[in-house]
This record gives C-alpha cells, structure tokens and sequence, in this order.
C-alpha cells in the first residue's frame, strides 16, 4: 500500500488535536496538528505509545511526571500509563500506537 499523507483527510478528535490516521495491521501513526492552548485530559489506553514532537513546545505528564518537550523530543508511554497534555505553542506531533488504536478508525 501506498499513502501520501496529503492524501489523508484530517479528523479532529478532541478539540484542537486535527489527526491523520494511518492503520496497519497491528500499529497507528498519528500526525496531529495542535492548537496553541489545546489539551489532552488525563487518560490511559491499552496501546504501547510513542510520541514524538515535530513542532512547537508540548506539556506532557506521564504517570503524574510532567515535562516540556521540545521539536525532536521523544516519549515512550507504556500500556494503561495515565498520561495527559497541552500545546505551549501550536504544534506537530506524530504518535505511534501499538496495538491498533481502535478509537481512532
């Protein structure tokens, strides 16, 4: 399969997280686009994740350890982690998900 990700119309999952979605057979890739001011609320999942900041200046807390992450920073987030966050800037991020994060079909 060939994708091009200009390709992939992006859905807005929660307000100011606008993804594309690729899906293969047992991983996610996200690409997110990311409001100044947007926030993820505390949750946890079943998917092994890792995130990894392409853009702008992201407020991430894993397991109640919070952090500043900056273009080129990466977070490993391990299954049923309780993790949130929030956009300092507008930003790009790109999230991998194992397995197949479901909600996001």
């Amino acid at each position: 399969m060939h994708i091009h990700l200009s390709e992939i119309e992006p859905k807005e999952i929660m307000p100011g997280y606008h993804g594309k979605m690729i899906h293969g057979e047992t991983m996610t890739l996200a690409f997110w686009e990311v409001e100044k001011g947007a926030t993820v609320p505390e949750h946890q999942h079943v998917n092994e994740q890792i995130m990894h900041v392409l853009e702008g200046r992201f407020e991430f807390s894993v397991a109640g350890k919070s952090r500043v992450y900056l273009a080129g920073d990466l977070v490993v987030i391990p299954s049923d982690t309780p993790h949130s966050g929030r956009a300092l800037t507008a930003c790009k991020l790109m999230d991998a998900f194992s397995p197949v994060r479901e909600a996001y079909k």
